[in-house]
């Protein structure tokens, strides 16, 4: 009889073991780095406030690049007419992050150069950047301040990608 009882011992041991092994794969797909998740083209309304004053309300393209798994580059397109064109500039490493479905990137200033259509290379410092994603929606907003123009250019975009 005892070995008829430690058989059973043996067999309900072995189901409990087995019962709660995970069935589940420890080899569920890999995750894109947050920068790759967002990185894309996105088309919508761009907003620029000058002085308080609405200056320019277009549909334009931004586009969002992978700079490390972490940061993006945004590249914002250029606005105005004629000689008054700001031209195309980018805004590099763009640190992000995630928060359940959304991403967030936030810089506090960057500054660089770029030619006008005059061939002058003109300053900028762009601050305040934020740049919201989520599901295939954008919405970025910063200041920039262009060369010599005594005021700051605020903008919103808000896009969907293309």
């Amino acid at each position: 009889m005892n070995i008829k009882y430690l058989a059973i011992a043996m067999i309900a041991a072995m189901a409990t073991m087995l019962g709660t092994s995970s069935c589940s794969s420890d080899d569920d797909e890999p995750v894109a780095p947050v920068a790759a998740q967002v990185a894309d083209s996105y088309w919508g309304k761009e907003v620029i406030v000058v002085d308080n004053e609405e200056s320019s309300n277009e549909t334009k393209t931004y586009v969002i690049a992978k700079a490390t798994d972490t940061s993006v580059d945004m590249t914002v397109p250029e606005w105005g007419m004629g000689m008054m064109t700001i031209p195309s500039f980018t805004v590099k490493n763009i640190p992000l992050a995630k928060s359940g479905n959304t991403i967030t990137g936030k810089l506090a200033s960057y500054s660089g150069t770029m030619t006008n259509a005059k061939g002058e290379e003109k300053a900028f410092v762009v601050s305040n950047v934020t740049l919201m994603f989520s599901e295939k929606t954008v919405v970025a907003t910063y200041s920039l301040k262009y060369g010599n123009m005594p005021f700051l250019m605020t903008t919103t975009f808000s896009g969907n990608r293309k």
